[in-house]
């Protein structure tokens, strides 16, 4: 294992990742708000502490062995939880404890948007818009940004993009380089945030708001700057524009790519994991819809289609924006839009849950066993966009599955364990490990009341999610430590 290697690598991380004080910074001034010397200290801190790193073993350029990316990635989301927490707990105002701020920062940078944090609307502005950023910058991985920037330092970035991105697609490359793979899913981002912005201000946010909830929106990230969430602009238009965001945002970003590069849609059209995510989405919307109508939760209508379509698709993308408490909605609808956002958004989207490739390929898996007790010699394989898969990829995913089932029901224990409830506590792993955000009983609103001890485990759960179990699983064998 190349320890100064990792140190080095870490160094410049570190350092470059205070420059995310940077924006808080100008606009604490701009505003007067009085949270500039938190962000400063912060910012401080972080380049002094990194470059300090990084100096002793500037020279060392050794290339990183795949074990050196998994200690770098994993120990790099947590130092950056960490450094992402100073601003909210140096801050005057909110007062909250470390164990919240580091809630609150694993929270923005997973774009989970499980929040602690009450009474939005009277913070001050460059909180509000650092909470909104640290999601953004989440959304694509800050990792796969600094495989765009490394190489420049002279650090390879294959490596870093293979332990960050895990799941079926993670060999694949857009370009011949991975920086530019890099570069061009970023570009895609970017154009995505800009064009959700102006947007958002034509449908009728101030340009404060539209730029803090293109940040959230685009990442699927869920925070927003007001305490009702979107529900607060009491806007049809802001609302049916930010499900189409979240729509673009969980499709997979190697489609928009290729789409744009050949000016063509006819690789969304042929894609079997995008026709199976509408899908879903589309019989979620329907069933929450038709149920909504029926039990005069709502008696107009197209309030029902409105409330159904929005709801549907924040929870189901792993977004989180809500317009109303979906927790109070009768019957089963609050299970059903929980239960969807164990699919999530397709592999390479910026959306949690399981993702919508591992969930399909379940499926036809189930399906050829069924096929297979009626036609024992037949040979049937998996085939996704008329290709068939290796039988490596369908091991690989039952393997995701049943460690994603451990954790889970680990977690889940652990939770009951400190005291929560059945409901509280099935609901807040559910929602923190497919980084989807709100749950339901005593998280349905948000976090700030649950012990301690349960919002650790969460943290865990939210990283878990994040990094797709596997990254963070694989370290913590005995084999990962054997040379």
């Amino acid at each position: 294992m190349q320890i100064l290697a990792i140190q080095r690598i870490l160094g410049i991380l570190l350092s470059l990742s205070s420059t995310t004080m940077l924006p808080p910074i100008a606009v604490s001034l701009f505003y007067h708000d009085g949270s500039e010397k938190a962000f400063m200290v912060a910012f401080i801190v972080l380049f002094v502490t990194g470059i300090l790193g990084w100096i002793p073993v500037r020279k060392n350029r050794k290339e990183l062995k795949i074990r050196d990316s998994f200690i770098i990635v994993v120990m790099f989301w947590m130092t950056l939880s960490l450094s992402g927490a100073m601003p909210f707990f140096l801050a005057t105002y909110p007062d909250i404890s470390f164990t919240d701020a580091m809630f609150e920062s694993m929270s923005g940078l997973t774009t989970t948007g499980a929040t602690v944090l009450i009474n939005l609307d009277s913070f001050p502005k460059s909180i509000l818009l650092y909470r909104q950023f640290l999601q953004w910058l989440g959304g694509m991985g800050i990792v796969v940004l600094a495989v765009a920037i490394l190489p420049v330092l002279g650090v390879g970035g294959m490596q870093l993009y293979r332990a960050e991105t895990t799941g079926p697609i993670k060999d694949s490359k857009l370009t011949p380089r991975i920086t530019e793979t890099a570069k061009a899913l970023w570009y895609i981002y970017l154009i995505l945030t800009i064009a959700c912005a102006i947007a958002f201000h034509w449908a009728g946010m101030n340009w404060f708001d539209a730029v803090g909830h293109s940040f959230s929106t685009v990442a699927i990230g869920g925070f927003s700057m007001h305490d009702a969430s979107m529900g607060y602009f009491n806007n049809a238009t802001i609302e049916m524009v930010t499900v189409l965001f979240m729509l673009i945002a969980g499709i997979n970003f190697s489609l928009h790519f290729i789409a744009w590069r050949h000016r063509s849609i006819k690789h969304y059209l042929s894609d079997s994991e995008l026709r199976f995510y509408l899908s879903t989405l589309a019989i979620v919307s329907v069933v929450t819809t038709i149920y909504l109508y029926l039990t005069h939760t709502f008696d107009d209508l197209w309030m029902a289609i409105h409330q159904g379509i929005f709801q549907s698709v924040s929870i189901g993308t792993t977004t989180g924006f809500t317009t109303t408490d979906y927790s109070l909605w009768p019957g089963f609808l609050p299970i059903l839009l929980l239960m969807s956002s164990y699919i999530g958004g397709c592999a390479g989207s910026t959306g949690g849950g399981m993702k919508v490739i591992r969930i399909l390929l379940l499926f036809k898996q189930g399906y050829r066993e069924v096929l297979q007790l009626i036609h024992p010699n037949a040979v049937l394989p998996i085939k996704i966009n008329n290709e068939v898969l290796p039988i490596k990829v369908i091991g690989a995913v039952w393997g995701f599955f049943a460690l994603y089932v451990f954790c889970f029901s680990i977690m889940h224990l652990l939770l009951m364990a400190t005291g929560l409830d059945l409901i509280t506590s099935f609901s807040a792993v559910t929602a923190c490990f497919n980084n989807l955000g709100p749950g339901l009983a005593e998280v349905g609103a948000n976090y700030r009341d649950i012990n301690s001890t349960s919002k650790w485990v969460l943290y865990i759960a939210m990283l878990l999610g994040r990094l797709e179990i596997f990254t963070l699983i694989v370290i913590l064998t005995p084999a990962f430590w054997r040379k």
